[in-house]
């Protein structure tokens, strides 16, 4: 779900006018994804390969099962007993190896990945990455510390609105939800550009409501979407 040229200049455009209206300043980041989340998966493999080869020990786990691991003379009974405990320790061994293979490759998939990781984690790591999309792009020092990041992570189904010191000391954090919630509509819609356009307004309305335009009122960041 990538913008094209018309996209970018309708959010340009809409950065624009909301800013034509305060002395606030809003950048945008569209981000793809901010994490493989590769960490997860390996987790959820390890612990599948752990617990899943116990329940083969209820139903009588028996290296028998497994052609060509048994098959072979045996001196005797009691001399054999070691080997044949040796190959059901091999047995399972490699049951554990092929779960954790199969669990990690599945949940590689990028629909299992995001199912397979918890919410709060795809939370933080993309207020993480938007953290530093907002330090990267300058929004820390403008002159009075009134800079706003609006950050999308499209595989990562997760939107974040960051604002500096200056606004976040005079504005309720829960008053940006509104524009959280526009944007995240207009991606599970389709729409990014309208998403976007939709919680630039808002933004803006608060901006224009706390912070008016200044005598001199200078665009300190750039009117735009970066896509990531």
């Amino acid at each position: 779900m990538r913008l094209n040229a018309s996209d970018h200049a309708r959010v340009a455009g809409a950065i624009a006018a909301a800013e034509a209206r305060t002395s606030g300043e809003i950048f945008c980041v569209l981000a793809g994804q901010v994490s493989s989340y590769r960490d997860i998966s390996l987790a959820w493999a390890a612990a599948a390969a752990l617990l899943l080869p116990l329940l083969l020990i209820p139903l009588g786990f028996d290296p028998d099962w497994f052609p060509g691991v048994a098959d072979g003379w045996e001196a005797a009974h009691l001399a054999a007993q070691p080997l044949s405990v040796s190959h059901a320790i091999g047995v399972y061994v490699v049951v554990q190896a092929a779960v954790f293979v199969t669990v990690y490759l599945l949940l590689r998939i990028p629909a299992l990945t995001r199912l397979s990781t918890p919410r709060g984690i795809r939370r933080d790591r993309t207020r993480q990455a938007a953290m530093h999309q907002f330090l990267a792009h300058g929004l820390h020092v403008t002159e009075h510390r009134t800079g706003i990041l609006i950050f999308a992570a499209l595989a990562d189904r997760q939107v974040e609105v960051i604002a500096d010191e200056g606004i976040h000391s005079r504005v309720d954090a829960g008053i940006w939800g509104d524009a959280v919630e526009a944007l995240t509509e207009g991606l599970g819609e389709g729409r990014p550009a309208d998403g976007f356009e939709a919680a630039i307004t808002l933004v803006g309305g608060v901006l224009a409501e706390h912070f008016p335009p200044r005598p001199r009122n200078p665009n300190e960041v750039p009117d735009r979407l970066v896509e990531i």
